[in-house]
């Protein structure tokens, strides 16, 4: 018996799965009340103001990059995705010492005071965070990705509500416990924190790990030998430190996956983020990462993208919760 196959059928039928696995995939991902292109009919020109807000600061400031994703991560991991890290103030987020050294706020207020000149009271703070954040990705050669609009700007900002940061000493554990408390996986951990391929960290948050790490009158045995000669030039003992070194040595403006290689030969800055590849559960995704052999490869830039709507819909505010700032440093 002779089988015939009719091939443009079976293609179609493949894209429509496909289709439907991405929508599926998409439906879980998104939080209720954003969608894509919340702002196509009210303000179509938001999102290609942030872009090009940021593109502008970028040329003359590399750095609000990095501090621009940085803050986007601080803001949702504290109340939510809702710009509460943009108040001012005495005791608010802001001030925090998680967030004493985070840069950008410019670049936001700048977007802001664009935006409503042509579209008064209607885009978010939390909305113009999220969209800067991709865009910072964008100008540092990552890839793009689709960010969901439609979240409102929240009403409260605590300092003491930072605890829910990860810090730079945290186990993995506990780094795991933190991420699936907002909903977020192993893969996410490890893909979020490589958003540390650009950037840079004070030689105060790692400079321990190089002369007396955990009184042992050594270095960090995690580090690579070689490497600690460079690290303590940089930052040498009782030296000055707010002195800022690269987090991805080799590749600190550019979004990739140095920075992982840097994990796997011990050149990690951040003790938390050498953990990553001391740890089975969230080495193997750094292996995968790389495409070494025996491991099933994934493209970083698009799991980032993947990641980073997931966080960005972290406990949002919609519809008639919060409001829509005038001014993101402050409630209205």
């Amino acid at each position: 018996m002779e089988y015939y196959y009719n091939y443009n059928s079976i293609n179609k039928m493949v894209s429509i799965i496909f289709i439907l696995v991405l929508a599926i995939d998409l439906t879980m991902v998104l939080g209720q009340g954003t969608r894509v292109g919340f702002y196509s009919s009210t303000c179509p020109r938001a999102e290609s103001i942030v872009q090009s807000t940021v593109r502008s600061h970028f040329q003359s400031d590399p750095t609000v990059a990095p501090g621009l994703l940085r803050m986007h991560f601080h803001d949702c991991f504290v109340q939510g995705c809702d710009a509460s890290i943009l108040i001012s103030g005495s005791g608010t987020e802001r001030t925090a010492p998680p967030n004493s050294l985070l840069r950008g706020y410019e670049v936001i207020d700048d977007a802001k005071q664009q935006i409503e000149a042509i579209c008064p009271g209607v885009v978010s703070c939390a909305d113009i965070l999220a969209l800067a954040a991709r865009d910072s990705v964008l100008v540092t050669k990552g890839l793009t990705w689709s960010v969901p609009t439609g979240r409102r700007d929240g009403l409260v900002s605590r300092a003491s509500d930072t605890s829910d940061l990860p810090g730079f000493t945290e186990s993995v554990d506990s780094q795991k416990q933190k991420f699936s408390a907002k909903g977020l996986n192993t893969q996410d951990l490890v893909t979020l924190v490589g958003g540390h391929t650009i950037g840079t960290s004070a030689c105060q948050f790692f400079s321990y790990r190089l002369y007396n790490f955990n009184s042992t009158g050594g270095p960090d045995p995690s580090i690579d030998a070689s490497f600690l000669p460079t690290l303590r030039g940089l930052c040498p003992q009782n030296g000055d430190g707010s002195k800022r070194v690269a987090l991805d040595t080799g590749s600190v403006n550019n979004f990739d996956t140095s920075y992982f290689s840097n994990l796997r030969n011990g050149r990690g800055i951040l003790e938390s983020d050498q953990k990553l590849w001391t740890d089975d559960s969230t080495k193997v995704f750094i292996q995968r990462y790389l495409g070494l052999r025996g491991f099933l490869g994934l493209r970083f830039g698009v799991e980032f993208g993947r990641s980073m709507v997931k966080m960005s819909n972290i406990e949002v505010k919609t519809g008639t919760n919060g409001e829509i700032r005038k001014v993101c440093s402050a409630i209205n």
